[in-house]
């Protein structure tokens, strides 16, 4: 799933030391806030929720300037995204697959409380498949949203009392 329009890349993207875990703390400390907004942005932008370090695709690999991030060094800056609360490991022992959440999931909780009130489905049972693709969703911000995502928003939703 893709957007037609096109990913404006940051002016870092073309500058082949950031593609290199930098030594000095603080270029290290811009480094990774540079990433990390740069991961969250090409998320959003390309409707991904699910990514991995060693997919091959743009975000890892530079290919105008023929520079690639590490596996670890793409790990590293997904680690930190995860530490900040942007970003959930799937499997965790094995950081494979990362669950970025360019939109965080106190807001997907608040998006769905939203909805729900807005359309009078406040005491409905629906099923979670419903809220990411049903033509109740249809033209929202839920349309579309990772089941992972809105399974979790909801456990959020559920520990305010909010759903069952």
């Amino acid at each position: 799933m893709g957007s037609s329009s096109t990913f404006t890349w940051p002016f870092f993207y073309q500058y082949p030391p950031y593609f290199t875990r930098q030594p000095v703390k603080e270029t290290a400390d811009k480094q990774t806030s540079l990433w990390a907004s740069l991961i969250l942005a090409y998320c959003k932008h390309r409707k991904l929720y699910v990514l991995s370090p060693s997919d091959d695709i743009p975000l890892w690999h530079n290919k105008d300037i023929n520079r690639r991030l590490s596996f670890d060094t793409a790990v590293a800056f997904l680690d930190d995204l995860v530490a900040s609360g942007s970003a959930l490991w799937l499997d965790p022992p094995h950081k494979t697959r990362c669950l970025i959440l360019w939109k965080r999931l106190p807001d997907v909780a608040a998006a769905i409380s939203d909805w729900a009130s807005t359309y009078g489905v406040s005491d409905s049972v629906m099923l979670v498949d419903d809220l990411a693709s049903g033509a109740e969703v249809a033209g929202t911000e839920l349309e579309g949203m990772h089941r992972e995502v809105l399974i979790r928003a909801l456990h959020m939703l559920e520990a305010q009392g909010k759903v069952r």
